[in-house]
């Protein structure tokens, strides 16, 4: 049985969950991935790396990012975290433990003691499990589960320092393992960004468990990940006209 169908019967969560899945299928046929979809999958790593350290109040320009003259440790965390996800998902679903002590430690060096780094705090223990065995159970909509990840990781604050950043990873694992974004194109971070106020108080939302709480919190997921397909085309426009 899946634990979070319910969540899917909420008002318009549905509907904003089919509109997000025919947002990436849409996108995934872009000209771009057929010969240069790796170039358009780093340039997409790059910038939700620097959008995640942005929604940590670490805001620097892409150019500077990209020029390697920006050395802030948080930035310089979620760009560890961002290169090291291609290796992780298939990991994600069978030791998720593993894999988020592996999440903290990128993120958190050089920002966090080391005694700390890979340790959840302890009191978010018994609501931790309760998320790992969702996650290996890879049971409903990966979508709805992505956004449960990440809400339930950001309220519980299970890795204090670079929480957010660890959440947000998490939830792109969840995406890219249960093939719904199987090359981790959707740019959903950068969505986030963009919509910071909303991100903000719609994970407030969630940690209420209420079921109004749990509904904006997965609208707004759905249409960040129907935003997000939209770098998919601008950067794949880019990466065209540079090649010629």
């Amino acid at each position: 049985m899946d634990p979070l169908a319910p969540l899917l019967k909420l008002a318009d969560v549905e509907s904003a969950v089919n509109g997000a899945r025919a947002a990436v299928d849409g996108a995934y046929k872009h000209r771009a991935l057929r010969r240069q979809g790796g170039v358009v999958a780093a340039e997409i790593s790059l910038r939700c790396a620097v959008a995640s350290a942005a929604l940590e109040g670490h805001r620097y320009e892409l150019s500077d990012v990209r020029g390697g003259t920006v050395l802030d440790a948080v930035l310089q965390g979620a760009l560890r975290v961002a290169e090291a996800l291609p290796g992780l998902h298939q990991h994600w679903h069978t030791s998720p433990r593993q894999v988020l002590a592996k999440l903290h430690l990128l993120a958190g060096t050089g920002v966090l003691p080391d005694a700390t780094l890979g340790r959840p705090a302890a009191d978010s223990a018994a609501r931790l499990d309760t998320l790992l065995e969702i996650v290996s159970a890879q049971a409903g909509n990966p979508l709805i589960r992505a956004a449960v990840v990440h809400g339930e990781l950001l309220a519980i604050e299970a890795f204090p320092g670079v929480n957010g950043i660890v959440a947000r990873a998490a939830a792109r694992l969840t995406l890219v393992g249960s093939g719904f974004d199987p090359r981790g194109l959707v740019a959903v971070e950068l969505a986030h960004l963009a919509r910071e106020p909303e991100y903000i108080g719609a994970a407030g939302a969630f940690a209420t468990g209420t079921p109004d709480g749990l509904r904006s919190w997965l609208r707004h997921y759905a249409t960040a990940v129907e935003q997000g397909c939209a770098e998919i085309a601008v950067v794949g426009d880019a990466v065209l006209a540079a090649v010629g």
